[in-house]
């Protein structure tokens, strides 16, 4: 029964508000009684005292009607049960009850006793013991009584018609009676009020509290539960809606950054597998395939030894003899992308690695009425680059190009020249450490398909973490915290809490602090903290100044690329080809340009066409 934690928050909340509330009305009944019940026994005394100064001058002058008339007016107040006064010895003197008159009244009565107690009377009793109440039988209503000794005065000895001596102390006694019904059922019915109040908040306040756990707790802790077990399950795509503000939003977000990089983990491991199982397949392939390649190359070697006087048979064998050369190489180049392998850099002339790789795919295009166009730039000077990689680049780009034009007639452009770039916008920050020479890479957060810079933050109390981009100038970040403008930010590597904010260092545009950390071997990178503010600063990248760059660019008008795919296009086996296509080709492509210090960008248009540009340094 006790299992749910909406039912125990709810019934330990509501004991606690029904002690509190039980004991403030039990406190404030109490208070309620002792206030009424002290208002009328100060009634009480105040009636008895007005007796007895009224009667005070009948009693000197013996008028003892008039003290009748008194006592019998008085007497028949409602809420008046009895008014007597005793004499010395004990006798009713005056009654509003005419029956009483004259009888002896028993000094172990009830008016009496507080008096009589000892064997000698007392002379002085304090107020609060003059009163009592009291029941005539158990059912009836209380009385509350009250005596007012009539004390001897000069003007009662020095009377002619008095016989009473100086020495005598006390010449009788008033007693008064009064019913105390009315009170009793003011005090039930403040104590109904106070009880049934009392019920009233209890309820109301117990539904209020569940209403609210329910809102603030259950709800975000069912909503916990389930995406533990969807993930328990396998889908690590389930995401949290957002919870709220307080600490179980934030376990919320928490749990989406989880799965998230769950996700990506496991994404990464099995990307791993398939390089694994790559590496497996090429070496099979690189046996199985490098025995029939040698076979064809030595047999198509020794017919273009021998077909020396056919020019037309020796261009075809000469075709054959170098595609074959160029599949063993790229059977290679497949063990190489496993093994990442250092490309074999000479130098070499761009223009003619693109007509080699035209005249290996030209026969493709021209069947699929492909229209090619080429705008060289015949002044570009030679370059040092792996030529074998490059082609097998420059391939990959058109034949990529003619699947997204398909059946259907279209055009390719391939042009290249030289242009001089600024390394703001353009170099990558490919590693990065703590002053304590922890790596900040985060392979597994991206920005345009780059590994990402992980730094902890911590702002207002709250921490997260950033992922900078690695592209000099381009400020794409991801945030994980929210930073407000104005707001303190203090930058740490994650692995060792070290800051990384440098001390008495301030962003000269806007005045925020700044972050730095090591890039080998380029030095020290600097960042403004301000996410509204771009400034950076690399001074070994910017000393360099300007830099020549040969650029390569193969466009096409056929279906061009989704925004979706575009920031994944160059992930290892991502493909946008379906079961065509084995997810490698841009892979390589990427990794080939890396290799080359180079970079590759992509812009394309859904249904217009795609254009990918390729910058290799000039030097």
């Amino acid at each position: 029964m006790f299992t749910k934690i909406e039912l125990k928050l709810i019934v330990a909340v509501g004991i606690i508000i029904f002690i509190i509330i039980g004991v403030f009305s039990y406190v404030n009944i109490q208070s309620q009684k002792e206030t009424m019940m002290s208002q009328a026994e100060d009634h009480a005394y105040k009636l008895s005292d007005a007796i007895k100064n009224s009667s005070h001058s009948s009693m000197l002058l013996n008028k003892r009607d008039q003290i009748h008339e008194i006592i019998n007016t008085i007497g028949e107040e409602p809420f008046i049960r009895e008014i007597r006064l005793l004499n010395k010895e004990g006798m009713v003197m005056f009654s509003s009850n005419n029956d009483l008159i004259g009888e002896m009244v028993d000094k172990k009565a009830e008016s009496c006793y507080a008096c009589h107690t000892a064997n000698k009377p007392l002379e002085k009793l304090p107020i609060k013991e003059r009163m009592r109440i009291y029941r005539v039988h158990p059912d009836s209503s209380r009385i509350l009584g009250i005596i007012n000794p009539i004390y001897n005065e000069k003007s009662c000895w020095d009377s002619d018609c008095h016989a009473h001596p100086e020495t005598q102390t006390v010449l009788g006694v008033l007693d008064v009676k009064i019913s105390l019904k009315d009170v009793d059922q003011q005090i039930k019915d403040s104590e109904m009020r106070s009880i049934f109040f009392a019920v009233i908040a209890i309820v109301a306040l117990s539904f209020i509290i569940g209403f609210f756990v329910r809102k603030w707790i259950v709800r975000p802790v069912k909503e916990l539960v389930h995406a533990t077990h969807e993930v328990s399950s396998g889908n690590l795509n389930y995401t949290i809606e957002k919870l709220g503000n307080d600490e179980l939003g934030t376990l919320g977000t928490s749990f989406n950054n989880m799965t998230r990089k769950l996700a990506e983990a496991r994404l990464q491991l099995f990307q791993s597998d398939k390089m694994a199982s790559l590496g497996r397949l090429a070496a099979g392939v690189a046996h199985e395939i490098n025995n029939p390649l040698t076979g064809v190359l030595t047999y198509g070697s020794f017919l273009l030894k021998r077909t020396k006087d056919n020019s037309e048979l020796q261009d075809d064998l000469k075709i054959i003899v170098r595609e074959t050369k160029r599949s063993r190489d790229i059977v290679k180049s497949l063990l190489d992308f496993a093994r990442q392998s250092v490309p074999k850099k000479n130098k070499a002339n761009i223009n003619e690695i693109i007509e080699s790789s035209i005249h290996v795919v030209e026969n493709q295009l021209s069947i699929n009425h492909i229209q090619l166009e080429k705008n060289f730039d015949k002044s570009i000077p030679q370059i040092t680059v792996d030529a074998n990689q490059m082609q097998q680049v420059l391939i990959n780009l058109i034949v990529n190009a003619s699947d997204a034009i398909g059946n259907e007639s279209g055009l390719i452009t391939i042009g290249t020249s030289l242009i001089s770039l600024s390394p703001y916008g353009i170099a990558q920050i490919k590693n990065a450490v703590c002053s304590k020479h922890h790596d900040l890479i985060d392979n597994e957060v991206k920005i345009d398909g780059l590994p990402t810079i992980r730094v902890k933050a911590i702002t207002a109390g709250n921490e997260g973490y950033i992922n900078l981009d690695p592209v000099y100038g381009k400020h794409k970040h991801q945030y994980g915290i929210v930073i407000k403008k104005g707001k303190d930010v203090q930058l740490a590597c994650p692995k060792c809490n070290i800051s990384l904010i440098e001390k008495d260092v301030t962003c000269p545009e806007c005045g925020s602090s700044v972050y730095a950390f090591e890039v080998s071997p380029e030095g020290l990178f600097k960042g403004c903290t301000n996410p509204e503010c771009k400034w950076e600063k690399w001074d070994a990248v910017d000393d360099a100044g300007y830099q020549d760059f040969v650029v390569i660019k193969v466009s096409d008008n056929g279906s061009g690329i989704s925004n979706e795919d575009l920031s994944r296009i160059f992930e290892p086996f991502f493909s946008t080809k379906g079961k065509k296509g084995t997810g490698l080709g841009l892979a390589v492509i990427w990794g080939i340009i890396d290799n080359h210090n180079g970079t590759i960008h992509v812009k394309s248009d859904l249904g217009k066409g795609s254009a990918f540009t390729i910058n290799l340094p000039a030097k």
